[in-house]
């Protein structure tokens, strides 16, 4: 089997880094042309669903959010149709590199050690992750998270910071998902929980003003994500995330998912890529 059809070591290492088995990653997908995409007739892109507003599946049964409005536009800019593939958090990389979906709108976190298996696009997108507890649960400092059991979803950014911040014998309990690990602090399963910047309205729903930010971890940008060495995809991603920032589509997304106004980007960040080399 040659080269084009085996994982690289570098793969392999990548995705170990991040909690992603080499079973999960059986075989590496060659890079995905635009042509084929057209010929197809529809872009198949992976978006996380279980995690609004970013990306959900709504009660029509169709992928909703701010993720979902980008990927609409992306596959407009390509000119054909789309296919969402709803993904956990886990299951989105090796989604991506079996060849399941040519593109991850998917909330991914720009971190150097997912840039070892993925080629992220310039970012579109600005996160915060902090840590979520009861108010009555006293965090005050990262040494406070050892007296209380926390939860994470699996291979997540959350689940990196929870464990790189956390004192050593910490109790860190790992979900498949958002979904789960928002479940298992309203039901009293753990004490506190990493999430992103959207997590505390919707733990706040089910138990209003029960809940609080107790840590911020680390504000990061999230890009695209297409496969290694895929260049025409992530030359086309760019473009089009560049288009977006100017046409008023990313401002529209941000305005009605986000609440908030567009960020500064930055031109470039350390140990992560924009563009194939």
């Amino acid at each position: 089997m040659t080269n084009t059809f085996r994982l690289s070591r570098r793969t392999l290492l990548g995705a170990a880094s991040l909690g992603i088995g080499a079973s999960l990653l059986p075989l590496a997908a060659s890079a995905q042309s635009v042509s084929t995409i057209k010929s197809r007739g529809k872009v198949l892109i992976g978006i996380q669903g279980d995690n609004p507003p970013w990306g959900f599946v709504n009660t029509s049964g169709a992928s909703d959010g701010f993720d979902a409005e980008i990927g609409t536009a992306f596959a407009k800019f390509l000119g054909v149709g789309v296919e969402f593939v709803p993904l956990a958090v886990v299951n989105r990389i090796p989604a991506l590199t079996t060849g399941r979906v040519d593109i991850l709108f998917a909330t991914m976190g720009m971190l150097p050690e997912r840039a070892k298996v993925v080629q992220f696009s310039k970012p579109y997108v600005a996160n915060i992750i902090q840590l979520i507890g009861a108010k009555a649960t006293s965090i005050k400092t990262n040494a406070d998270m050892k007296n209380v059991t926390i939860g994470v979803p699996r291979a997540s950014v959350q689940d990196t910071q929870v464990t790189k911040n956390a004192p050593e014998g910490t109790t860190i309990r790992r979900f498949d998902d958002d979904a789960a690990t928002i479940q298992a602090l309203i039901s009293g399963q753990v004490d506190a929980v990493g999430g992103n910047m959207f997590y505390l309205d919707r733990i706040n729903a089910n138990k209003p003003g029960a809940y609080e930010s107790k840590l911020e971890f680390t504000r990061l940008y999230n890009g695209a994500c297409t496969r290694l060495g895929d260049k025409e995809l992530n030359t086309a991603a760019n473009s089009f995330i560049d288009q977006i920032k100017t046409n008023g589509v990313l401002a529209h997304a941000y305005t009605t998912w986000m609440k908030l106004d567009v960020p500064t980007f930055p031109d470039a960040i350390e140990g992560i890529p924009f563009v194939v080399a």
